[in-house]
């Protein structure tokens, strides 16, 4: 959990600096450095669910360990 908060922490930051560093304004940095972290959550829940669908229709012989048939 320590990471996790930790990688929070450094996303807020990096998207806070560059957004103030383009603009100069403390309020378009910390709306963005709100804004945009929460944003990236709910894309990766969603390529999550499309990223285990993928991983389900995998082909058997692979999820069994035989080699795969060359010809």
């Amino acid at each position: 959990m320590l990471k996790t908060l930790t990688f929070a922490c450094m996303h807020f930051s990096i998207a806070f600096g560059v957004v103030y560093l383009m603009t100069g304004s403390m309020l378009i940095g910390g709306a963005v450095a709100l804004v945009e972290p929460a944003v990236n959550t709910v894309a990766f829940y969603f390529h999550e669910k499309v990223w285990q669908r993928f991983e389900r229709r995998k082909p058997l012989q692979h999820s069994t360990g035989s080699p795969p048939m060359t010809a």
